[in-house]
C-alpha cells in the first residue's frame, strides 16, 4: 500500500497499479530503460497490472521475469475493457498510468490517473482526464516511489 497525503484533499490509498504496455512502459514494443528496476521496487508496495492489447505481441516476453499480473485483451473495446478491469480491482485503490485514447477512461476511473507523453505520443483526451501528465515513464513511476513529490502537483 502506498498512501499519499496531499493538502486539501482526502489521503490517496494505492493498493493497485496498472499499466498499459506500449506507448507507456514500452517503446515499439521493447521495455523502456528503467522501468524494470522500478517495477521491482514498487511491487513490495502495490500489485502492479499491465493491460494491453499488445500491438508488437512483445508483451509476454519483456514482461516474464518481472513481477506483474498480465491482461491481454483483445482489439475491440479496449477502453471500455480496461475501465472495467479498474472497477473489479476498486476505483478508489487505483493508481493507473497509460498514452493512448484507450486509456483515457482507465484513468478517469481511477483514483490516480498519470497520462505518459513519450515518444508514441499521447492521446489529447488525456490531457483533459489525467491528475498529471508526464513525459517519462520512469518520472512517473517514481511520482509513486517518492509520493512527496505528488504534493505540489496536486495540493489545493
Amino acid at each position: 500500500m502506498i498512501t499519499i497525503n496531499i493538502p486539501g484533499s482526502a489521503p490517496l490509498i494505492i493498493n493497485h497499479l496498472v499499466l498499459d504496455y506500449n506507448g507507456t512502459l514500452a517503446e515499439d514494443g521493447e521495455l523502456i530503460n528503467g522501468v524494470s528496476g522500478r517495477l521491482e521496487l514498487l511491487q513490495k508496495h502495490v500489485a502492479i497490472h499491465v493491460i494491453t492489447a499488445d500491438t508488437h505481441g512483445t508483451v509476454r516476453e519483456k514482461l516474464i521475469s518481472l513481477p506483474v499480473n498480465l491482461e491481454v485483451i483483445g482489439t475491440d473495446l479496449q477502453d471500455e475493457l480496461k475501465e472495467a478491469y479498474i472497477q473489479h480491482l476498486g476505483v478508489n485503490t487505483v493508481a493507473a498510468m497509460g498514452n493512448g485514447r484507450n486509456d483515457v477512461r482507465m484513468l478517469a476511473a481511477s483514483a490516480l490517473g498519470i497520462g505518459i507523453l513519450q515518444k508514441e505520443g499521447a492521446a489529447a483526451a488525456l490531457f483533459r482526464t489525467a491528475d498529471i501528465i508526464c513525459t517519462n515513464i520512469c518520472d512517473a513511476l517514481d511520482l509513486l516511489l517518492l509520493p512527496e513529490r505528488l504534493k505540489a502537483t496536486l495540493r489545493n
